[in-house]
């Protein structure tokens, strides 16, 4: 089974819309010795096809429009932090205290871009009077003399985020792991049997799948923001709810906040405001660790309780399954203790894929989720839930993605996973099955770039790898400041 097919499984997909995607080959993209292509590949097909599947329901066309999956509009969206210039300025990514650190006993990975994760990884280390231009030396010495495993229980019983380098192996024999490897890719469900939807016929051009539809975004970095980014381009009203206290920063929004709106609710005060909101919604989708939400009467079963018919969409680093499963995380943390960074790198001496792929991947993943929960919606009426996971994407990735792939011994010494696919056919006849078609190599970003005026200023981003016959190109509109727009629908 191909990337493409496992993924549209775990949607729910129907395989016989499958031969509606063809991909457009370019060697040289996403390169790593894990199938990373692949992976992303598989994700931005599966969502771009549930778009299209949800548009031709909606505008009553005979079959769903054929889509493309460029790998280099792919390979530029799945690093589109990178590729955000704001006048002319590029992204601060990393802040100094977020990266691998030599342990006594091997490596440990921080995390601390923002500043409430900064004060409380020095505060675990004994090192909050230090001034911010020492710290990151402060921060070695102090890390040099401990154990990987303490440093990673410190920090976290301290509320911040650092995690120890282990090996696929030594993850596999984790709690968390087997936790992790029981639940299915894309966990759904039903939430309802209510039959209150009924959505209104789509006309004109381009085909917007989710015109009409409001998305209550209530998420951060960086999943969670990709899907509702992809959602908004597919025409959908999102409005994305950040606590007052809890400020973003600014480069994350000028990447992830395209098509969006963006305002400020406090929880704990404005209630009423946000029942409001959640009584016109939609979809719902959250992307804070498993029950942070729930004393707010966010769990799934709670807002569908309150709203029927409601799709909810959640979204974690470890899962909500598990001894991890309340921990906080990111991207890079998941690579650390997955064996990822080992795989890339080596023991002595950690790597990294070649984007941050597990939050893109299950960003674009988790937009196909809600895509496919709103397609079968139309008919039923019911109320759903999705629920996704860094850690299971990872898990998904370190498998091979596809058939003929997993962590072995080629893997380390650098052979991409899924080569060896396809036995008894060439390269050319596997391609042709898959719907695959060769294009030049990947020379760079630039084709899939564009430039925008918007209030943050003169912005240039990657444009959408989200593609289908008739549908939209880019967004409509550009992020505006974070938190400035009201807490309304429009």
């Amino acid at each position: 089974m191909t990337g493409i097919e496992m993924a549209w499984s775990a949607v729910g997909g129907d395989p016989a819309l499958l031969p509606r995607v063809t991909t457009v080959v370019r060697e040289g993209a996403l390169q790593g010795r894990l199938p990373v292509r692949e992976l992303a590949r598989a994700c931005t097909g599966a969502c771009a096809l549930a778009a299209a599947e949800l548009g031709a329901r909606r505008a009553g066309l005979a079959r769903a429009p054929e889509v493309r999956v460029d790998d280099g509009a792919v390979a530029t969206a799945f690093t589109s932090e990178r590729q955000m210039l704001v006048d002319g300025r590029a992204p601060v990514l990393f802040a100094p205290l977020s990266r691998f650190w030599r342990t006594g006993d091997g490596w440990v990975r921080t995390h601390a871009n923002y500043p409430h994760h900064r004060a409380r990884l020095l505060k675990a280390l004994d090192l909050a009077a230090h001034p911010e231009d020492t710290a990151p030396a402060a921060v070695e010495a102090a890390l040099a003399e401990r154990s990987a495993l303490d440093v990673e229980n410190t920090v976290y019983a301290a509320g911040g985020l650092a995690v120890a380098l282990r090996t696929p192996g030594q993850w596999a024999a984790h709690e968390q792991a087997a936790a992790v490897a029981a639940r299915p890719l894309v966990e759904r469900g039903r939430l309802d049997g209510a039959r209150t939807v009924a959505f209104t016929a789509l006309r004109g051009a381009p085909l917007l799948p989710a015109a009409g539809l409001r998305v209550l975004d209530l998420t951060r970095v960086l999943a969670g923001p990709v899907a509702t980014r992809t959602l908004a381009l597919l025409g959908a009203d999102v409005l994305r709810l950040d606590a007052p206290h809890l400020p973003e920063l600014a480069d994350q929004h000028a990447d992830t906040d395209f098509g969006k709106r963006s305002a400020l609710l406090d929880l704990t005060v404005d209630r009423r405001a946000f029942e409001e909101l959640l009584g016109a919604a939609d979809v719902v989708v959250t992307g804070y660790r498993p029950g942070a939400l729930d004393r707010f009467g966010l769990s799934p079963e709670a807002l569908a309780e309150r709203r029927p018919g409601l799709v909810v969409a959640q979204v974690s680093a470890w899962g909500a399954y598990g001894p991890w499963s309340g921990r906080r995380g990111f991207d890079s943390l998941v690579q650390t203790a997955t064996g990822i960074a080992t795989v890339e790198g080596s023991a002595e001496r950690p790597g990294a894929l070649p984007a941050q792929a597990l939050d893109h991947g299950t960003g674009y993943l988790l937009a196909a989720a809600v895509l496919r929960a709103l397609t079968e919606q139309s008919y039923d009426g019911g109320g759903r839930f999705v629920r996704l996971a860094l850690a299971r994407t990872a898990a998904w990735l370190t498998e091979g993605v596809g058939r003929g792939g997993g962590i072995g011994a080629d893997a380390a010494d650098g052979v991409r996973m899924g080569e060896a696919e396809g036995k008894g056919m060439t390269k050319e006849e596997r391609r042709e099955a898959n719907g695959e078609v060769s294009g030049e190599a990947y020379g760079g970003p630039a084709p899939w770039l564009a430039e925008t005026d918007s209030r943050i200023g003169r912005l240039r981003y990657a444009l959408p790898a989200v593609s289908f016959d008739g549908g939209p190109g880019d967004w409509t509109r550009p992020p505006g400041v974070w938190g400035a727009d009201p807490a309304r629908w429009l």
